[in-house]
């Protein structure tokens, strides 16, 4: 297994370093892997852009770059990140969702908010910074809840009025100010079905680059109330058996894996 750590230096690339070439949400691959060399890349960025450091690999320092892909030196091919997250199982999910999460952080902050400067490296973290104003811009982070809901034997499943796959997944939103991620949970359900959950209760999280979100995945319970669709977020939705309901997400997503807990402890 490749031994990754994602980190932060101000060090510019080596010509044998590792490059997760990007143009928006497309990865830019070489025909026999996932990364090229900064040798291969760094006459083909994009106009006012740089490489950022974005941690290590197999003890080899990984860079992601927003280039342009007709400059580049070689044979290519374009992977949507999403089409590599979702339906390639060799795909190094860790690297590219971090690569990508960062290089949307650079490209959002290159120039300041508040005063419209334009940003540096911070000297010692991960940080754009506005010398005029003295205030960094750090990696955003939008904590997002997602949450299957067990009905005694059954378990609600819901289509996306804005999903591309014909995948069945399930009912998730970003936590808003002031609340809990619990009290998110309980919202989202009653906003997007018209149902109210009890005995909520957190199992795990995932970084999920779309942007930026971190997802925080939750079990509960149903209480009370019928399917009301808000119409807008879900095409469909409906209670199903363990072992008989539509395509689920993979297990590379916190989707496809609280599903299949759930269905374990079901018994299925």
């Amino acid at each position: 297994m490749e031994n990754w750590s994602a980190g932060w230096s101000d060090k510019a690339p080596d010509r044998n370093d590792l490059v997760v070439a990007m143009n928006g949400p497309e990865i830019w691959c070489p025909e026999d892997g996932w990364y090229h060399d900064w040798s291969s890349v760094e006459d083909a960025l994009d106009h006012g852009t740089e490489p950022v450091y974005v941690g290590e690999l197999d003890g080899r320092p990984v860079y992601v770059a927003s280039v342009d892909p007709g400059m580049l030196l070689y044979a290519t091919r374009p992977v949507h990140l999403r089409e590599a997250l979702l339906t390639m199982p060799d795909a190094p999910a860790t690297v590219l969702g971090t690569a990508s999460q960062v290089q949307q952080w650079f490209l959002d902050h290159r120039f300041c908010g508040r005063c419209g400067n334009e940003t540096g490296f911070h000297s010692h973290e991960r940080a754009r910074w506005c010398g005029h104003c003295a205030i960094p811009f750090y990696p955003r982070l939008a904590p997002c809840v997602i949450v299957v809901i067990r009905r005694g034997d059954r378990f609600l499943l819901a289509r996306s009025s804005r999903a591309r796959s014909y995948f069945f997944s399930l009912i998730a939103g970003f936590v808003e100010p002031g609340e809990s991620a619990e009290e998110a949970v309980a919202r989202e359900t009653l906003e997007e079905t018209g149902l109210t959950v009890t005995n909520v209760r957190y199992w795990t999280s995932q970084p999920w680059p779309f942007p930026h979100q971190l997802m925080l995945g939750f079990f509960a319970d149903y209480e009370a109330g019928d399917l009301v669709l808000q119409e807008d977020e879900l095409a469909e939705a409906d209670w199903f058996a363990p072992d008989d309901h539509p395509p689920i997400p993979p297990e590379t997503t916190i989707a496809g894996r609280l599903i299949r807990q759930l269905k374990e402890e079901m018994g299925a």
